[in-house]
């Protein structure tokens, strides 16, 4: 009888999506657009950014401020979009407030597929 210890198993292969960086980043930039259509992926995409935010470092942590911002900006532009809608300027304010998402959202993954970090990423414009 021997005393041997079994194999730990083989790390998870993934894709890398998930390990913060820039394929992470584009899919949190993707779920956001995604959000859209399906309202849940855009918190998908919050909490994905919230956990890598830090573990990266370097040019891609620009991008997790980026993204995070644009979550709570969005949702203030949203709530007062909400509130004018009593006197009805609140749709056109919630039409500027979705076009500038998608905005920031394609300025971003631009960003990534160059290697580029967000030029002000405490920004609250574009």
């Amino acid at each position: 009888m021997t005393d041997q210890q079994p194999t730990p198993p083989a790390p998870r292969q993934t894709d890398r999506w998930l390990e913060p960086g820039p394929a992470n980043m584009q899919v949190i930039y993707v779920l956001y657009l995604a959000g859209f259509v399906i309202g849940i992926t855009v918190l998908i995409g919050l909490v994905m950014a919230y956990v890598n935010r830090g573990k990266a470092g370097g040019w891609i942590e620009t991008h997790y401020t980026w993204a995070i911002r644009t979550f709570w900006i969005a949702l203030l532009g949203g709530f007062v979009s909400l509130l004018l809608m009593l006197v009805a300027i609140g749709f056109l304010l919630a039409l500027a407030v979705a076009v500038w998402v998608i905005v920031r959202c394609v300025i971003g993954l631009q960003a990534v597929s160059r290697g580029e970090p967000i030029k002000n990423p405490e920004s609250w414009w574009i």
